[in-house]
Formats: structure tokens, sequence, C-alpha cells
């Protein structure tokens, strides 16, 4: 029997793949992914009888370009939505490189940044508006209206569905770049749910290796595509069999993926060969310095407190910094990384409130630790992430 998880399993592998086979022939935004939804109302509505189709993308694919079809030839008041249609109904198979030209369109520098990595984790992704919204950090209802409105952008200023020429592609990567890394990191640590999307982490990877297919030469696709390879490395150790996170610390390194991690190394030794390297080069050196570590006590510390000086010259934050203060705790003790982070403007963002509860656990300030652990929980939405903070905060006592 199908029943709803199954489907939504579906629907968050190949929806995105299913909008960029009819945004290509459409070149409709909105009605591809009407189309799509709608293919996936009749999953719903048919499968737990009928039973899992042999390829349950092609089906819903099909789906929803008949829907698509149906639709334009009811609208048929002009002969070229006729011809729109017939064009839909002969429409050729999915090329490999559709959801590339979906994420460059998304990217098109006429829309607003936070619009463009917004609008390509709904149409890539096929991450729901409150997901997109946590991952953002706004308000639900400001994510919606920037979804319309970039989507409404598209359709009137006309903006190709392709990949931009070759002169173009500089001044565009910047924005595919953040998306990529966005779908990644929603993957990595999901909004809601458990705590690994493995479909996105997949999607994101393909995604960053047939960008840099397409820019060989450019340096920090090479550096995203590096840190997402080493950070899925650890992906098997990260929780146990029942879903529960565990932390870097207490991971059992034997099951990190080594043969991914050699080519993670391979790639950063590539980029870094380089002058100047960028901020994705040097996050994936930093984690090539983790997974480069038979443990936690034997990880070259300072060298990665170096690599966060650097990271800050190029990419200033208070993230960047907290994430430094965790390297420092482990070189100069946590009461030196705890005065580093007690200004940091970060009041809404668990993982601040959890690394300061755990420098306080360290420095002996429990009470203090326990508050800041009730905080951290409170302001996640995942399931694994909070239940480790709660535990963290019970053992205390």
């Amino acid at each position: 029997m199908v029943n709803g998880p199954a489907i939504e399993r579906v629907f968050r592998e190949e929806y995105g793949r299913a909008v960029s086979v009819l945004v290509r022939t459409l070149g409709d935004i909105d009605l591809a992914e009407e189309a799509v939804q709608e293919a996936f109302t009749a999953a719903l509505q048919r499968w737990p009888e009928d039973g899992t189709p042999p390829s349950p993308a092609g089906w819903i694919i099909t789906t929803a370009r008949n829907h698509a079809i149906d639709r334009l030839r009811r609208e048929a008041k002009r002969a070229e939505k006729q011809a729109e249609a017939d064009l839909l109904y002969n429409a050729p198979a999915e090329p490999p490189d559709d959801r590339l030209r979906l994420i460059f369109t998304a990217c098109h520098p006429a829309l607003a940044r936070h619009a463009q990595v917004a609008l390509t984790l709904r149409l890539l992704g096929g991450l729901t508006t409150p997901e997109i919204a946590r991952a953002l950090l706004v308000p639900e209802a400001t994510l919606a209206q920037r979804l319309v409105r970039a989507k409404t952008k598209i359709r009137e200023a006309g903006i190709p569905y392709r990949i931009p020429r070759e002169a173009d592609l500089p001044n565009r990567l910047a924005a595919v770049l953040a998306v990529l890394y966005l779908i990644f990191n929603e993957g990595y640590a999901a909004s809601t749910g458990p705590l690994i999307r493995d479909d996105l982490c997949a999607e994101a990877i393909r995604l960053t290796r047939m960008l840099r297919t397409l820019m060989p030469d450019e340096p920090e696709a090479t550096g995203l595509l590096a840190l997402m390879i080493l950070s899925d490395a650890r992906r098997p150790a990260r929780t146990d069999a029942s879903g529960h996170l565990i932390p870097l610390p207490a991971q059992d390194r034997s099951m990190w993926d080594r043969q991914a991690i050699a080519e993670g190394h391979r790639l950063v030794r590539e980029c870094l060969r380089r002058a100047n390297p960028g901020p994705y080069q040097l996050q994936a050196a930093i984690n090539a310095v983790h997974t480069d570590a038979p443990s936690t006590q034997s990880t070259d510390w300072p060298q990665i407190v170096q690599l966060y000086d650097q990271l800050l010259l190029y990419a200033p934050s208070p993230v960047v910094q907290l994430n430094r203060a965790v390297a420092v705790a482990e070189v100069a003790g946590p009461a030196a990384a705890l005065r580093l982070i007690e200004d940091l403007p970060l009041p809404n963002y668990h993982v601040y409130h959890a690394v300061r509860a755990d420098l306080l656990r360290r420095t002996g300030r429990l009470d203090e630790a326990a508050a800041a652990y009730t905080r951290a929980a409170a302001l996640t939405s995942n399931e694994a992430e909070r239940a480790h903070l709660q535990a963290q905060r019970a053992g205390l006592r």
C-alpha cells in the first residue's frame, strides 16, 4: 500500500526535476508548478489503490505534462496557445542540465539576492514556504511575498530559461553558489523532521558537480564541491540507528566515507594551489583538517583557527566568529572562547545558544548552561537537534 509519507518522499526527490522539465517547454514557472502539484495530488488519489508505478518520477512528469496540456488547450483562445500545448506534448526527455538552467534563471541579476535564493530553493529543492522561511531566518509571510514577486519579475521581464553566455557566468556565479550551499545545508541539518535529508544533500552535490563541469576553472565552485563532499562524508556517523544526533567528538570516525574524503582532499589541494582562496575554498580546507584527524583531540586546532582568521577577512560574519570561537576553545580553553562570543548579535540562532551552553558547561557554570540549552532547544525546529539539546541539559544534573 502506498501512503502519504511514501508519496512525500517522491515529492522531495523529484519535484525539482519535474518542474524544470515543464519550465523548459512552457516558459511559465507558475503553470509548471501548478501542473506538478496536480500530478502529486493525483498520485495521492491513485497510488494507494493502483500501487507505486515502476518509475514514480516518470509518472509524475507525464501526468504533470498532461495536466499542462489540458489546461493550455482549455485556454486555447489564440492559435499560439494551441501551439504551446502541441509543443509540450511532443517535448523531448529532460536533458541533463535542465535543473541547472532553472537555477541560472532563478539567479538572474534582475532579481534581488534573497529572491534568487528563495526561488531556487522552492523550484529546485522542492522546499515548502515554511521550510525556506526557516532556512533563511525570515517570516513566512515575507518569504511568500518574495516568491510571488520573483516569479512575476521573471514573467514580466521575459527572463530567458537558459544557461548564460560564458562572458556572463562570473557575475551570476555568486548567487548560484549561495543557492547550492543553502540547499545542501537544508539537507545536512534539516529544518524539520529527521536531522539529515539525504535527497537534498545528494541533489546539491549533483548540481554542484554539474556547475563545476560547466566552469572547470572556477576555484570557488571547486571549493564548494569539496566542502559538500567532505561534510557529507561524515553523514553515516552523525546519527545512531534511532536517528539521534551524535556530535563530532563522539562520532565513530571509522564510519566516515574514506573514498569521499579522499576526493574532497584532492579538490581542496587543487583549488588552494591558487592565490587568495575564497570563502568556500577556506571552509573546505577547514573540513579537510577535521577529516584528516583520527580524533577530536588530535585535530590541528591552531591551523583551523588560522583558516577561520582568513575566512573572516573574506566573509566577516557573526556565524564565522562563532565557529572560530569553537576552535579557539580547543586551543586556549572554553573561558577564552566565551569571551569571544558573548556579544555576538545572534539572539535567535539556536547554534549560538548551543555553543554557549557547551562552553558554560565546560567552565562549570551549570545553571547558566542549563538556561542556554533550554533556549537553544526552544529555537530549533529539528526534532533530533532538540532531543539532543534536551539530553545535554538533563545531563548537567
